[in-house]
């Protein structure tokens, strides 16, 4: 059996360095080089066989990860916030941190990361898009409602965005001057614009031959439309990776972290290590959750009594998550089952 190699890269935009070690930890080549495929494809050249390698999870590595996959006997992505010995060492500095990625990997320290698939990150990088545009929707809309207030304009709120409502009132209020006209105009094209873009681009990920089957499997579940289903697929990938509900929960962002030494417990609001466009959009769909679903809604009813409606919004949210991961390891539709006083997915 041939002696592994091992390498840790530490990636940036415009340069990678590595350090590359033999199973006793002896230096073999250490350096940098081009973040550019080519250049990747020459130095792979001149690395002993057979060698498995490590990076830092940036927004850099998907496409770095995806060319050196065929040529390593392993390759894994280590958790940034894990990786504590580069974060907090005295002396920091590239060649430094390729070395301790590097020994790490060697020792079988290293804080490995799930890494998506290329066809799973491609989609996700469109649904991810698609959020930038519903934002930038959302901004002119406060555009528009903001540049009448200053104009001292009154209009009707709950139609102001509505395209026959809004074609009067630039025809007909002599409030409005040429000037103001031609902007609000211009942010009223860029939100049908963005509109008719952002709705597109939901419709070819629902056609999708890679998620059709497993997002309408999803909306069988009471409050998952078809946007919190493409969430679920896309930002979760692999539901497997999680072993229990709880675990996924706090990938989910839905519950607090917490800091115990001694007799002393300190239980902390939501964390921040978490998936932020899971948690938003589970958020979302809680808060619609409890006028489609009596279940959903007489789980919200119980939790509020307590006093505290964005607690029992995050209940919500967590059942959520539950009955996600119900249907996507059974691989079956939702379906409410009664066992005795409680109703489980």
């Amino acid at each position: 059996m041939e002696p592994m190699y091992y390498i840790g890269l530490d990636v940036h935009k415009r340069k990678i360095s590595y350090c590359v070690k033999d199973s006793a930890g002896k230096v073999y080549a250490e350096g940098s080089l081009p973040a550019a495929r080519m250049d990747l494809d020459l130095w792979m050249k001149t690395l002993p066989q057979p060698w498995s390698a490590a990076m830092e999870a940036t927004m850099f590595t998907g496409w770095i990860y995806d060319h050196l996959k065929p040529h390593a006997a392993a390759l894994k992505v280590a958790h940034p916030l894990m990786l504590r010995a580069i974060a907090l060492a005295k002396k920091k500095n590239d060649r430094i941190d390729a070395n301790k990625i590097c020994d790490c990997l060697r020792c079988d320290f290293l804080p490995e990361c799930y890494m998506a698939p290329a066809a799973i990150r491609e989609r996700r990088r469109t649904l991810r898009y698609r959020n930038l545009l519903v934002r930038q929707m959302v901004q002119m809309k406060i555009k528009i409602s903001s540049l009448l207030m200053e104009a001292g304009v009154s209009y009707n709120k709950q139609r102001l965005h509505k395209a026959g409502y809004f074609r009067e009132l630039l025809a007909t209020n002599p409030d409005i001057d040429e000037g103001l006209r031609s902007l609000l105009r211009l942010c009223r094209e860029t939100v049908v614009r963005l509109q008719k873009t952002e709705g597109a681009m939901v419709r070819s990920l629902e056609r999708d031959s890679l998620l059709m089957d497993r997002v309408e499997r999803l909306m069988t579940i009471p409050a998952v439309g078809p946007i919190t289903a493409l969430t679920w697929a896309l930002e979760v990938g692999d539901v497997q990776r999680f072993s229990s509900i709880k675990k996924a929960i706090s990938y989910c962002g839905l519950c607090g972290a917490e800091k115990s030494s001694a007799n002393t417990v300190q239980r902390t609001p939501l964390s921040k290590q978490r998936n932020k466009h899971l948690q938003t959009t589970l958020i979302e769909a809680a808060k619609m959750a409890p006028r489609n679903s009596s279940e959903l809604a007489m789980l919200y009813d119980t939790e509020k009594h307590k006093g505290n409606a964005n607690r029992a919004t995050l209940a919500v949210a967590r059942k959520l998550v539950a009955y996600l991961m119900a249907v996507d390891r059974r691989q079956r539709d939702f379906q409410v089952v009664e066992t005795g006083n409680e109703i489980a997915a």
